[in-house]
């Protein structure tokens, strides 16, 4: 087979793996969120305390990202890859073998630590091995892995609570993590970078000090997460609760939103590609895009509010829609993280982009949970539309154009 075929080969099949990795971590770390149901129906919990235990693996993360990153930064990324999924899987298996909803919840939370090493890597290993006229695609691609994963779980946790308990439904997330694992260690290649002592001084100098572009990215996709996080969580209960929906039918409808939720990634990133070539700017390519996003995701949570406010059958296609667009600037903003980072800072720039988007993921659900208690779904739909709408004044985009300078993957 020719060099270069070989090299393409190498470089897809990466992808896939970056993908199915992270699509493993996010079954466990979203999982939960598909046993609120059961919770609350065989363990008498409320939902805001339910939602407090979906959110425990999402907290655990928010502990280790950055460190993750630095990891990934020093030791690449297979070993990274591998010990995650094999940590991750551990929990999964212990979180599944004990009664005690804390001791559940102690498991969840280290599951999550573990669970945090695939979202740098993974995103690190597919920006090494691709330039930048395709790291919109590529890397809205992987970014389907967290819908996707969401979905896998939406389809399959609620039955195996509904038929055979909350423990079984755990050992799910267990197994996928533990197959990811073997993958990793088997077929991995760390992306080739030049060392240290070959890098640019602008690639080992500190992104952060000088320039307010990262700092505004991690505010941007802080602020668009929590559309995300109420969508994935409480579309369920909401089927359930609010539209009189059997679990496996409201866990279908979920998959099938997650499905082109994922599908809504890849074409923001197909649409930041094209707006590169057009322009060459790297950086309003991949940002002036999420703003848009952020307008759709406010106009369509606030129609949400109102459809349900009606009772209106309307809203379930709008919930579908939401779906889609609140989860679709992901990769775009993850790409451009990467991009502006560089090499030497990526993993922990990464690190820290996940580490707010995951911390605020954290937060959320108790609290709409709470506020869903109190006022009611439409209410929440209403207030949620508030963030993507502050989301965008804080997108930078600026004027010029901007160059890969940073060099974040030249091995592309």
């Amino acid at each position: 087979m020719p060099v270069d075929a070989i090299s393409s080969l190498r470089r897809w099949s990466m992808l896939v793996i970056a993908l199915v990795t992270t699509l493993c971590a996010n079954v466990f770390i979203n999982g939960v969120a598909f046993l609120i149901p059961t919770l609350q129906t065989e363990r008498g919990l409320t939902l805001a305390t339910a939602g407090l235990l979906s959110s425990l693996p999402s907290l655990g993360m928010v502990v280790t990202l950055i460190a993750w990153g630095y990891a990934v930064d020093r030791f690449g990324e297979r070993l990274v890859l591998t010990l995650g999924s094999v940590s991750t899987a551990a929990a999964a298996f212990a979180a599944a073998s004990v009664q005690s909803l804390v001791a559940v919840g102690v498991f969840l939370f280290l599951g999550g630590m573990a669970a945090a090493s695939s979202n740098s890597a993974s995103g690190r290993l597919v920006v090494g091995w691709f330039d930048a006229r395709r790291r919109g695609l590529v890397m809205g691609i992987r970014q389907t892995a967290q819908p996707l994963g969401v979905g896998v779980g939406a389809l399959v946790i609620p039955r195996l609570a509904e038929s055979h308990g909350i423990s079984a439904a755990l050992l799910f997330p267990g197994i996928v993590c533990a197959a990811s694992a073997v993958v990793c260690v088997v077929a991995v290649v760390d992306p080739p970078r030049p060392t240290r002592s070959q890098a640019d001084p602008t690639e080992l100098a500190n992104p952060y000090r000088g320039s307010s572009m990262l700092w505004r990215i991690h505010l941007a996709s802080v602020l668009l997460v929590v559309p995300q996080v109420l969508v994935w969580t409480f579309t369920l209960v909401w089927l359930i609760d609010a539209h009189g929906w059997s679990p496996g039918s409201a866990g279908t409808l979920v998959m099938l939103a997650q499905l082109l939720g994922a599908g809504g990634r890849v074409g923001a990133g197909r649409w930041s590609d094209g707006v590169l070539r057009r322009s060459g700017d790297v950086v309003s390519a991949r940002l002036r895009p999420i703003r848009a996003i952020a307008l759709a995701a406010a106009v369509s949570m606030m129609l949400l509010a109102v459809t349900d406010a009606l009772d209106s059958p309307v809203s379930i296609a709008l919930m579908m829609a939401a779906s889609v667009i609140t989860v679709s600037d992901n990769g775009l903003a993850f790409t451009a993280i990467a991009e502006n980072a560089g090499p030497f800072w990526s993993g922990r720039a990464l690190g820290t982009q996940n580490t707010s988007q995951l911390l605020t993921a954290g937060v959320a659900p108790p609290l709409f949970g709470g506020l869903i208690g109190i006022v009611g779904f439409p209410v929440a739909f209403a207030v949620c539309a508030i963030f993507p709408l502050l989301a965008i004044p804080a997108v930078p985009v600026p004027a010029g154009s901007v160059s890969d300078r940073r060099g974040s993957a030249r091995s592309g």
